[in-house]
């Protein structure tokens, strides 16, 4: 054979040898290529994500300098949840580490000392053919736990004597976060005891407090100097209309165990009164209010009224002011 045609028998086995090497090159060869896609916008993630990958192992994300720096998390040690629960008492007097507790750590972290003067209802009141006034005030001073209260209300009608007026000062101290319980003197200024030119004592014993739904309660016992035991109980809620529009219910029941002439307290429920009073808060400090409350006596003490001409009971319209300092 020619040189000729030994050459022209060499190029046509290159050329019938290429596309097997091809496919042992690809192993997609001799698959439909047009199933492929033939851009990065016709590829999905996990194609585009096998692409960039072949070939290389995947590693974490390394850590930033934050997270290195953080000590690793774990379970406290069982040893945590044993011993005594004050470890001092171990080591020191048991008595002594208590008082400590209460007392000076309260100091290093800030006793607290304060106090306030609360006016809660100075009032005109406006009933038919009898207008007059009444007051409601108590102030404090004190800590966290004991406080002196000083209490004082009275009422009246114009142009007329002093009809009630008394003042208590108590010792309080609280019970829990919400209640306080209260002990101290009441000495009633009128009315007074007929045939007496002084008023009369009475021995105080109360508790005063948050009960559930935001209610203010203060209730109290008092026992006179002649023995005459009597109790109180007063109760309100603010409802709040908007930031400085507050309605306030209030309610008050005074009970007697004896028949008391002197004073004209009648035995069982005395009276009860039952307001709404309607305020404007201008700031915390200073809120005037109109309201309406009806009063009723009850029993004996309704007969002790009428035998002296006085009322019994009846509507009365209010207008006065809440302040406090």
């Amino acid at each position: 054979m020619s040189r000729l045609g030994l050459l022209a028998a060499a190029c046509a086995l290159a050329v019938l040898a290429a596309p097997a090497r091809a496919q042992e090159a690809n192993p997609h060869a001799g698959h439909d290529m047009g199933q492929l896609p033939t851009s990065p916008e016709g590829m999905d993630h996990g194609q585009m994500q096998h692409g960039a990958h072949a070939g290389h192992q995947m590693m974490p994300a390394p850590m930033s300098p934050a997270e290195a720096s953080q000590p690793p998390l774990a379970p406290p040690p069982p040893e945590a949840f044993t011993g005594p629960e004050n470890a001092a008492d171990t080591v020191w007097n048991p008595k002594l580490m208590a008082r400590v507790r209460k007392t000076e750590l309260i100091d290093m972290h800030g006793r607290f000392r304060g106090s306030k003067l609360m006016v809660d209802r100075l009032e005109y009141r406006g009933q038919d053919g009898r207008d007059g006034y009444l007051w409601d005030a108590e102030g404090w001073i004190g800590g966290d736990y004991d406080k002196l209260w000083i209490k004082t209300e009275g009422e009246g009608a114009f142009e007329e004597a002093l009809e009630s007026a008394e003042v208590q000062a108590l010792w309080s101290h609280a019970i829990s976060p919400w209640f306080d319980v209260q002990a101290g003197v009441r000495y009633d200024i009128r009315p007074r005891p007929k045939g007496s030119d002084a008023g009369r004592a009475h021995a105080v014993l109360g508790l005063q407090g948050l009960a559930p739904y935001w209610l203010e309660v203060d209730a109290a016992l008092f026992l006179s100097g002649k023995g005459d035991l009597t109790a109180r109980i007063e109760a309100e809620h603010d409802m709040r209309l908007t930031n400085s529009l507050i309605l306030q219910p209030r309610a008050e029941v005074d009970l007697a165990a004896q028949n008391v002439a002197e004073t004209g307290t009648g035995s069982g429920l005395s009276s009860f009164e039952a307001g709404l009073r309607l305020r404007y808060e201008f700031i915390p400090e200073f809120a005037p209010y109109i309201g309406i409350e009806y009063a009723r006596l009850f029993g004996n003490t309704r007969d002790y009224a009428r035998a002296e001409g006085e009322d019994t009971g009846g509507w009365s319209f209010l207008v006065g002011v809440r302040t406090w300092f």
